[in-house]
């Protein structure tokens, strides 16, 4: 694997930035370099907020996102603010099924119904950003899904880890019926 720049936005209260914390942990665990950033805006629920990791099997040179080859919007606004920073022809749209993504030539976009699968399914929506994260993996490869599932372990409280490890393996079926 070269070196992958990875975006996770949306707004406060969407699980962005806990995705991207297991995502790069998931990494690290597979040996990878892995950078990670954040950044919310001053409402910590409701306001905009965004996930940043570099991953790469070699030592990362610049740790922040320039163009991300994979751009996961959560929200409408973050897909909006964003959809402009992703290169046509290499990166990959991973959104959730509520944003309405616009035309744009050469370049992927993939819907994965994370929020309403969150909600018929496991009855909590607050988990439709493991089932995107899940997704995600099994489209792409970047970290294995034992990792996955080993740094969700160790990073959702307890009482919610078992919900959350649910909602990945839904997102891995929802990813291998859309797998690139």
């Amino acid at each position: 694997m070269d070196t992958k720049q990875v975006r996770f936005c949306g707004f406060g209260g969407q699980g962005i930035i806990l995705a991207g914390l297991i995502f790069s942990h998931a990494g690290i665990a597979d040996g990878k370099w892995v950078t990670s950033t954040s950044t919310y805006g001053a409402a910590a629920r409701g306001g905009a907020c965004r996930c940043d990791v570099v991953i790469s099997d070699e030592p990362i040179i610049f740790p922040q996102v320039i163009k991300p080859d994979i751009l996961i919007p959560m929200s409408q606004p973050a897909y909006d603010r964003y959809i402009g920073d992703i290169e046509r022809g290499i990166g990959i749209v991973i959104y959730d099924e509520g944003v309405m993504p616009r035309e744009i030539g050469e370049l992927e976009q993939i819907g994965i119904p994370a929020t309403r699968v969150a909600i018929e399914e496991l009855g909590n929506e607050i988990v439709a950003n493991m089932i995107i994260l899940g997704a995600i993996i099994e489209m792409t490869s970047i970290v294995s899904k034992e990792a996955l599932i080993s740094a969700t372990r160790e990073n959702v409280p307890e009482t919610f880890t078992e919900l959350n490890v649910k909602a990945l393996d839904i997102g891995f079926n929802l990813g291998r019926k859309v797998r690139l």
